[in-house]
């Protein structure tokens, strides 16, 4: 059996109140005890009993984390930082895929699907605020992704729309004109495409670069084939794009395989940009230009709002907007005098 708190208490010389006071970190301890609590716990090996804390309190300790796929890296990523993030703060996660459809949306949303759960982190792409608005209001809840109406819960995201016109930019600032944009998705749900094609739109119009709807290919996923499938499409214009925005990173690496099977030079010919920073961008050939959300800022403010609910706070949704950084890779680097 492991030690507990009786055992520590007697070989730290101190009473079960103050060992419980050092394990939950409450500040009236003196340094000199507390660093003789913690050394017994090291020495014993002493672990606390979470789920009884958790229960005390009346919670599982476990929150869940719904998103749309877990085979596109950047949610898989996204997985990873929360999962870091909650236990951190000793709350377990689970894992839950939606497909990004509505009906599974809407059970992981209503608690239904697991009534154990404390609390939710979701990125919905088919929820409305008026389904979230009418939710039971016993299960916190956190957004991640596009705000699907105003003051319908908490929120973090990337501002994409400055995302899209940072990426389109640089692409202008190359001297390409005839940019294309992929990942266009002509569903009033999908507003994160919604978005990212206004801020691409946007910096067009600041260059006064006229919008060309046919440089404008739609995805109905984020794969690396939806990606070459669209290249293609551009390729076979009477005049193709010199560059590509794309709304995903996934993308992005399926038209650099389109492009360098057609023989044509990446950036020379076809400069592209992704957003999400995967990893499979940093090694690729050439190596993506991409936008790269702040992850660990993402999956940290989410849980650190979703506890904070949890715990009790009541005040009006919040909305928080996470850093993201343009990262120039060789996609679209300027090519070196010979």
């Amino acid at each position: 059996m492991g030690a507990s708190l009786k055992d520590v208490a007697r070989l730290a010389g101190v009473s079960v109140k103050t060992v419980s006071n050092v394990v939950n970190d409450y500040q009236h301890v003196s340094e000199a005890t507390r660093s003789r609590v913690r050394e017994a716990i090291d020495q014993l090996g002493y672990r606390p009993n979470l789920t009884a804390r958790h229960l005390r309190y009346g919670r599982s300790g476990i929150v869940a984390l719904a998103l749309p796929e877990l085979g596109i890296p950047y949610f898989a990523e996204l997985a990873e930082q929360v999962i870091g993030a909650a236990e951190r703060e000793s709350w377990s996660v689970l894992i839950d895929q939606t497909d990004g459809r509505g009906d599974r949306e809407r059970l992981t949303s209503s608690g239904a699907r697991s009534r154990a759960i404390d609390g939710l982190i979701i990125s919905p792409l088919a929820l409305d605020a008026e389904y979230l608005a009418g939710l039971r209001a016993d299960l916190p809840l956190v957004l991640l992704g596009e705000q699907v109406g105003p003051g319908t819960a908490d929120l973090i995201a990337i501002d994409n729309v400055t995302a899209a016109r940072e990426a389109t930019e640089h692409l202008l600032s190359l001297g390409r004109r005839r940019i294309a944009a992929i990942g266009d998705q002509r569903v009033s749900a999908a507003g994160t495409a919604n978005v990212r094609l206004r801020g691409y739109r946007e910096a067009l119009a600041a260059a006064g670069i006229e919008f060309d709807p046919d440089l404008v290919v739609p995805a109905e996923s984020y794969h690396r084939p939806d990606g070459a499938a669209a290249m293609r499409l551009l390729l076979s214009l009477d005049e193709p794009p010199d560059a590509v925005f794309c709304f995903n990173d996934l993308l992005a690496l399926g038209a650099l395989r389109t492009l360098l099977a057609a023989g044509l030079r990446v950036p020379d010919d076809v400069a592209i940009v992704g957003v999400d920073d995967i990893e499979d961008g940093r090694f690729s050939t050439p190596t993506l230009t991409t936008v790269a959300p702040d992850k660990a800022q993402i999956a940290g403010v989410a849980v650190a709002m979703l506890l904070e609910r949890i715990n009790g706070l009541d005040c009006p949704p919040r909305e928080v907007t996470a850093r993201h950084t343009l990262l120039v890779r060789e996609s679209t680097a300027p090519a070196r005098p010979a």
